[in-house]
């Protein structure tokens, strides 16, 4: 093929060899810019799959930061879940404290009603139960308070309740009094007696015992009076009561 084509050429004339030329010229263009056309498309190809996979990654990393975001959200959700639940937690632990202090301390004041106590009746100190120490004012207060039959009977029943009570002996002295208020002389009598026999040395003995004195005058017994206020002169002499007693001997002769 290629030695005819130059026996072409060969015996060819001037013009027909001038068109020869143009067309492989541009046979030859045609070849350069078919092979341009193709490297451009690859580069084409190439930025496009680049620019897919680029948005791709942006996508995907889009996404990832939504997740992220979705999960910081639910974070400070439960963050603040845990904030409230330690905060109540808190206020329980508080609620819970303060109820053990307020359970320990009626838990004290209970054991302490059963603790005897120092208690200074009269110049004369001794233990008692707080329920014992509660009794005697009370019945004491009935007294002060003009309810003499009342006293009476609260006196009465605290010795039947307390009978080897330190109070015994101002126990007896009251109640020798509310009952000489009520007129039972006789038993006021008995009383004031007790305190003599079991405690002469009373602060409340020579008040006893002028108040004998003065239960036998309203029961118009004048020498039982008399003797026992001379009794009360030489047990005690320098006593307040034993001013009163003279001047009820110089009115009972």
């Amino acid at each position: 093929m290629m030695k005819q084509a130059l026996l072409t050429l060969r015996h060819a004339t001037l013009p027909q060899l001038v068109v020869a030329g143009l067309l492989a010229s541009s046979a030859i263009s045609a070849h350069a810019a078919l092979f341009g056309d193709d490297e451009a498309r690859r580069a084409i190809i190439e930025l496009r799959q680049r620019a897919d996979s680029l948005q791709q990654s942006q996508e995907q990393t889009r996404r990832s930061l939504l997740d992220l975001q979705s999960q910081i959200e639910a974070l400070k959700v439960d963050q603040a879940k845990l904030r409230g639940q330690n905060e109540q937690l808190m206020r329980d632990s508080s609620e819970l404290q303060r109820g053990q202090k307020e359970l320990a301390k009626g838990f004290d004041e209970r054991l302490r009603q059963f603790e005897p106590i120092s208690v200074n009746v009269d110049g004369i100190e001794f233990t008692a139960d707080r329920s014992e120490q509660q009794d005697f004012e009370q019945a004491l207060g009935l007294f002060r308070s003009g309810k003499f039959p009342e006293a009476g009977q609260a006196f009465a029943a605290f010795l039947r309740q307390w009978p080897k009570s330190g109070y015994t002996s101002s126990v007896r002295f009251w109640l020798g009094n509310s009952q000489y208020a009520t007129r039972d002389y006789k038993n006021a009598i008995a009383n004031f007696r007790s305190v003599l026999t079991n405690a002469p040395m009373h602060v409340r003995a020579p008040e006893a015992a002028l108040s004998i004195a003065n239960c036998q005058v309203e029961l118009k017994d004048t020498k039982a009076a008399r003797k026992t206020l001379e009794d009360l002169l030489q047990a005690y002499p320098n006593s307040e009561a034993a001013g009163i007693a003279k001047t009820k001997l110089a009115a009972l002769k």
